[in-house]
């Protein structure tokens, strides 16, 4: 399995076996799960998004937005639970306006379920934990997770 570093965005294999373990990044030493969304910008989604084995989950959000910011807790509390059946991230729509034009980010929040690079599952809006999890479980279904 491949796994993106979310702190130098370098590429580690990690044996499927050993894919519940916390891991570190074989090049800057940081943990590869840290139970944390990881901040993504334009220079480094697709990157993150396509070389994970693991599905990515992400939530394009803005500062402003009061949906947002009543959303990105149960975002993290979903990652600290969920992190090692796929990965987690955020982009900021202030912040990366070439990624949020690339995906006609047109609402916010809007979660974008990915594998294997490309989107899979689409929802915008504010979710509880519950509904956000049952989400997510049926996203992992149509990959085969």
């Amino acid at each position: 399995m491949h796994y993106t570093c979310p702190s130098c965005g370098a590429i580690n294999r990690i044996p499927a076996e050993r894919s519940q373990q916390q891991g570190q990044c074989g090049r800057c030493k940081n943990p590869l799960f840290n139970g944390t969304p990881v901040e993504l910008s334009d220079t480094d989604f697709e990157r993150f998004i396509a070389k994970n084995d693991l599905p990515v989950l992400v939530d394009f959000w803005a500062s402003w937005c009061g949906p947002c910011q009543a959303m990105a807790p149960v975002f993290s509390a979903t990652c600290q639970q969920l992190q090692h059946q796929l990965r987690f991230a955020k982009v900021n729509t202030e912040h990366t306006p070439m990624t949020s034009q690339r995906f006609a980010i047109r609402s916010i929040p809007t979660l974008i379920f990915f594998h294997q690079g490309r989107e899979v599952e689409r929802l915008a809006g504010a979710l509880p934990a519950p509904q956000l999890q049952q989400w997510i479980q049926q996203a992992l279904q149509k990959v085969g997770q």
